[in-house]
């Protein structure tokens, strides 16, 4: 109640002794508020919408997670933290797209510094030796009006194996932060590790790995 009081107190004198002060205020706290409005880009659907052109990866608004069985019990789930790709997009030719990727495998983050010096030994992902993972499209199939398979090669510990990224485009806009066009997708793939020499403690650890990416491109 006192505190009810005393803002009701600081509101009369504002509009009392600085009315002009209040009105500023006001206004300044009415354009905040519809700031989220004004840097939402208006988004497009379809992929035969979407612009033309070159984009390079946003790695602020990229994540890449892995998600792998344990004991049979539950999924463990990591993500590597630093990451790039470059995509070549046309509406007009989308089976004609072009995507390369990287991951910094040294960018492993379990939450677990102790774990993640494991995982980069060798008998995991051999971080020293082998410290990116690269996909390059070879072909793309598209699905629907908003997914597309793109089957390329996923080089992991240095050995290359065809694997199959299935991408969803949630749209592109002109966005006001970027300062350009951004198109965003998901994609999801799913790999069998010891097809990459990584062996170790499997079945306890699943063989099979789910990989999700999500991920903002920008224009160039």
């Amino acid at each position: 109640m006192a505190a009810y009081r005393f803002a009701a107190l600081r509101l009369k004198r504002m509009l009392c002794l600085g009315g002009a002060s209040f009105f500023c205020w006001l206004l300044l706290s009415s354009l905040l508020s519809g700031c989220g409005y004004l840097i939402q880009p208006r988004v497009t659907t379809g992929m035969v919408n979407l612009e033309k052109g070159s984009y390079q990866l946003d790695v602020s608004h990229t994540s890449v997670l892995f998600k792998v069985g344990h004991m049979n019990l539950s999924t463990f789930v990591g993500r590597f933290n630093q990451s790039d790709a470059q995509l070549e997009f046309d509406p007009e030719h989308i089976a004609a797209a072009k995507l390369k990727a990287w991951v910094d495998i040294n960018s492993i983050d379990v939450n677990n510094a102790e774990l993640e010096a494991q995982l980069r030994d060798s008998s995991w992902f051999d971080a020293t030796r082998y410290p990116q993972a690269l996909f390059t499209t070879t072909r793309v199939q598209v699905i629907d009006a908003n997914s597309a398979d793109f089957t390329g090669e996923l080089t992991l510990r240095g050995i290359t194996q065809p694997v199959v990224l299935h991408v969803t485009f949630n749209g592109g806009g002109y966005s006001l932060l970027s300062g350009g066009y951004v198109l965003g997708f998901n994609a999801r793939a799913r790999i069998q590790r010891s097809r990459f020499g990584m062996n170790y403690l499997v079945p306890a650890v699943g063989d099979w790995v789910d990989i999700e990416i999500y991920a903002e491109f920008k224009q160039q």
